[in-house]
């Protein structure tokens, strides 16, 4: 089995970075190459979704307290129309004075 470090398309940079520039499509060479590039593509999803988690826990705090703040808009905005409710409540019920002409008699 031929190792990475031996393989063509694998290089170092100078700054210790490792590049694999094989493709599983067009130019492995042995049968374990492709098993080392799913392993690499699996570790990279990994470090992906860690990364991606840490953020949301840093998001986690803001997004409570706006969840808290809209939650409370939204209840004002409830509050503040309860008014209209009230009416369309009144008038399903029908007329308080059933002597008046918005009771159905015709006069």
């Amino acid at each position: 089995m031929i190792q990475c470090a031996e393989c063509e398309f694998y290089s170092v940079s100078p700054d210790g970075r490792r590049t694999f520039r094989c493709d599983p499509f067009v130019n492995i060479k042995e049968p374990e190459c492709l098993q080392k590039w799913q392993l690499l593509r699996l570790d990279m999803m990994v470090s992906g979704f860690q990364s991606m988690r840490m953020f949301q826990q840093k998001m986690e705090p803001m997004q409570d307290k706006l969840y808290k703040y809209v939650q409370r808009e939204l209840d004002d905005i409830e509050d503040a129309d309860s008014w209209k409710f009230m009416d369309d409540l009144e008038d399903e019920d029908g007329p308080e004075d059933p002597d008046s002409p918005e009771s159905g008699e015709l006069l």
